[in-house]
């Protein structure tokens, strides 16, 4: 693709609060979604436009980790089930109580972690961004994270893209900001009719 250019992706740091409102509450059909995807795919600035074009507080789930998880991917050493699985019950529990519902941006690399969230916040949907592997690795290297670049390829070893019996949508997560919001909106719009 030519002159495309990525998302700004945010700097991030240790756990702050969680929920940024993001505009007016209000009814909507997709109360509760996760934008997912590996690190650096632009979860957290996708997921915070997204919750503002849909009226929804965002919340990145990133704030969620515990100390532990935190200083064990700051050290380079990758999240395994037995430290995702208590992290993901507190995404789910986050989403399930969101009044009107929430965006999240959440990894959600593997199904049975999708399967984890949604158990515990039925009526998830999620969006997932695609990015090329040398894209995520040239953002990964130009931000400032706690999880270091050294991880991508554990990242994308657990990576289990969405299947098609799940609920959600995918998009190119590579264009602009402003088109990958959009896309996300007409695939979820398109999703929800077809439910």
């Amino acid at each position: 693709m030519a002159d495309v250019t990525e998302p700004s992706l945010p700097a991030h740091s240790v756990p702050t609060p969680a929920v940024r409102t993001t505009g007016e509450s209000r009814p909507n059909p997709m109360a509760r979604v996760v934008v997912m995807g590996p690190s650096g795919s632009g979860k957290s600035v996708v997921g915070l436009a997204l919750a503002e074009r849909l009226g929804l507080p965002f919340v990145d789930a990133d704030d969620l980790h515990p100390a532990a998880n935190v200083a064990k991917m700051v050290a380079g050493i990758p999240l395994d089930d037995e430290d995702r699985m208590p992290w993901l019950d507190v995404v789910a529990t986050t989403l399930h109580d969101a009044p009107g519902g929430a965006v999240m941006a959440c990894s959600a690399l593997a199904r049975r972690y999708r399967e984890r969230i949604r158990a515990g916040a039925p009526g998830v949907v999620f969006v997932e961004l695609r990015v090329p592997r040398e894209e995520l690795a040239r953002r990964m290297g130009t931000r400032e994270h706690f999880m270091p670049s050294s991880l991508l390829a554990s990242q994308l070893r657990t990576l289990e893209h969405l299947e098609p019996d799940e609920p959600g949508v995918v998009v190119a997560g590579d264009p602009p900001l402003a088109d990958v919001v959009d896309a996300a909106l007409a695939a979820l719009e398109r999703y929800q009719s077809l439910r």
